[in-house]
C-alpha cells in the first residue's frame, strides 16, 4: 500500500473535496433559507427547489456517455468546480442590486446540480488514475471522513455564517470553496490517456449510455451493490422526509435536541469512514459492505419506537443516528473502493452515470412515498417500513459473490 500521505496529486484532491464539503453544508442551509425568508416561497415552491438540486443526476447516464470520451477528465472537474462557482456568487450580487427571484434560485439550483454531475462522472475515472490501485480503500477511507467531519461542523459553521451574513452572502463562502478547489485539482499532474475508439468509429452517446447501463446489469458485483444501493436509498430516504418532523411533533424534542442527536450521528459517520479499511481487513471487504447496510437501515426503527423520559427518547434518536451513520460509511468507503476495481477504465464516467441515474433518481421517489404513508398510516408504522425494506436490501448482496469477496487484490483489472 503506498504511503497517501506523500502523495502529492492525492492531498490536493482531498483538499480540495474537503473545502467544497464544508462549501456544501453552506449551500443546504442557505439556498431553501433564501427561498423562505427572502422570498416567502410556499411549501410547494421550496420542495420544488430541493426537486431541481437532484433532478440533474437523472441526465448522469448521458452525461457519464459523454464524458467517457473526453481525454481532459481534470479539465471537466476544474470547470464543473468554477461553474457552481460562479453560478452560487451571482446570488449575493442579485441580493446586493435586490433584484433575487424565485426563478434565478431555480436555475441556480440546476446549474449546480447539473455541474455537480459533471465533476462526479469525471471524478470516477479521475480518481482511478490518481489512486495507486492498493489504496483505493484508504483514499476513500480519507475522502469520506472528511464528508463525515465536514456533517458534524459544516451545519454550526454555515449556520453561523448565515446568520452574520445573511444567506444570500453567506453563499460567497460556498463560491470560494470551489475556486480553491478548482485551483487545487488544476494543479494535480495525471497522464490521461486518449479514449479507447478513434472519433470516427465512436458509437452514439446514447448507444454508450446503454453500454454503461448493459455493463452494470450484466456484472454480477455490479448488479447487486446498485440493487441494494437503489433498494436500501429508497427506503432510507422514506425515513429521511419524515425523522425531524417525528422527532419534533411525536417524540416533542426541541430544535437543540435534534440537533444535538443528529450531530452524534455525524461522529459516527466519521469513526466509520477512519474505521472502514481497517474492519475489511479483518472480516473481508464483502462481510464488511453487507454489514454496513444493516447498521445503516436497521437503526431507525429504533427510532419508531422511541419513547419514554427525555433523555431517552433524546438517547434513542442519537444512538440510531450513530450506528446508521457509522454503517452508511462501512458501505460507502468499501463499496465505492469495490466498484473502481471492477469497472474498466474506458467505462468508468458511464457506469458511474447509469449508477448514479438510478440509485440517485429513487431518493426523491422515496422521499414523496414517505410522506404519503406518514400521512395515511402514521409516522412510527412508516419508520418501522423504512427500516425493514431498508435492512432486507441486503439480500441482493447475500445472493451474489460480492460476501465472498474477502480483499479487493484479486479483482484488480490489469492495468
Amino acid at each position: 500500500m503506498s504511503d497517501l500521505w506523500r502523495h502529492r496529486g492525492f492531498l490536493r484532491l482531498w483538499g480540495g473535496q474537503t473545502l467544497s464539503q464544508f462549501g456544501d453544508r453552506i449551500s443546504e442551509l442557505a439556498l431553501p433559507l433564501i427561498a423562505v425568508t427572502l422570498l416567502h416561497a410556499s411549501t410547494a415552491e421550496v420542495a420544488a427547489l430541493t426537486a431541481l438540486v437532484w433532478g440533474p443526476n437523472l441526465l448522469a447516464i448521458l452525461l457519464g456517455a459523454w464524458v467517457d470520451q473526453q481525454r481532459r477528465k481534470r479539465r471537466l472537474m476544474v470547470f464543473a468546480d468554477l461553474t457552481r462557482a460562479v453560478a452560487l456568487a451571482t446570488l449575493p450580487v442579485a441580493y446586493l442590486l435586490g433584484t433575487v427571484t424565485l426563478g434565478h434560485l431555480y436555475l441556480v439550483a440546476v446549474a449546480t446540480g447539473i455541474a455537480g454531475v459533471l465533476f462526479n462522472t469525471a471524478y470516477a475515472s479521475f480518481f482511478a488514475r490518481l489512486v495507486p490501485r492498493g489504496s483505493y480503500l484508504d483514499a476513500n477511507s480519507k475522502l469520506g471522513a472528511s464528508r463525515s467531519v465536514s456533517q458534524v461542523a459544516g451545519p454550526a459553521a454555515g449556520g453561523g455564517l448565515v446568520q452574520l451574513l445573511t444567506a444570500p452572502i453567506a453563499l460567497l463562502a460556498d463560491s470560494l470553496t470551489f475556486l480553491l478547489s478548482a485551483l487545487l485539482i488544476g494543479r494535480i499532474h495525471i497522464e490521461e490517456p486518449e479514449p479507447a475508439l478513434a472519433a470516427g468509429t465512436r458509437p452514439s452517446m446514447l448507444n454508450r449510455a446503454r453500454e454503461g447501463l448493459r455493463y452494470v446489469v450484466g456484472h454480477p458485483v455490479l448488479r447487486a451493490s446498485l440493487g441494494c444501493c437503489t433498494t436500501v436509498n429508497f427506503f432510507t430516504f422514506i425515513a429521511y422526509g419524515l425523522t425531524v418532523l417525528f422527532a419534533s411533533r411525536d417524540l416533542g424534542l426541541s430544535a437543540g435536541a435534534i440537533g444535538l442527536a443528529f450531530g452524534v450521528g455525524a461522529i459516527g459517520s466519521v469513526l466509520g469512514a477512519v474505521l472502514a479499511p481497517r474492519i475489511s481487513r479483518w472480516i473481508g471487504v464483502g462481510p464488511t459492505i453487507a454489514t454496513g447496510v444493516v447498521l445503516f437501515a436497521a437503526p431507525i426503527a429504533v427510532i419508531a419506537i422511541a419513547g419514554g423520559p427525555v433523555w431517552a427518547r433524546i438517547g434513542a434518536l442519537a444512538v440510531a443516528e450513530f450506528v446508521s451513520g457509522f454503517g452508511v460509511m462501512l458501505l460507502d468507503v468499501n463499496l465505492n473502493s469495490l466498484q473502481t476495481s471492477v469497472v474498466p477504465d474506458d467505462m468508468r464516467s458511464r457506469v458511474s452515470g447509469a449508477f448514479s441515474t438510478v440509485n440517485y433518481g429513487v431518493r426523491p421517489l422515496g422521499a414523496l412515498v414517505g410522506g404519503v404513508l406518514g400521512t395515511y398510516a402514521g409516522m412510527r408504522p412508516s419508520l418501522l417500513i423504512a427500516a425493514v425494506g431498508g435492512t432486507l436490501s441486503v439480500g441482493w448482496l447475500l445472493a451474489s459473490p460480492i460476501v465472498r469477496i474477502r480483499t479487493l487484490d484479486a479483482l484488480l483489472l490489469p492495468s
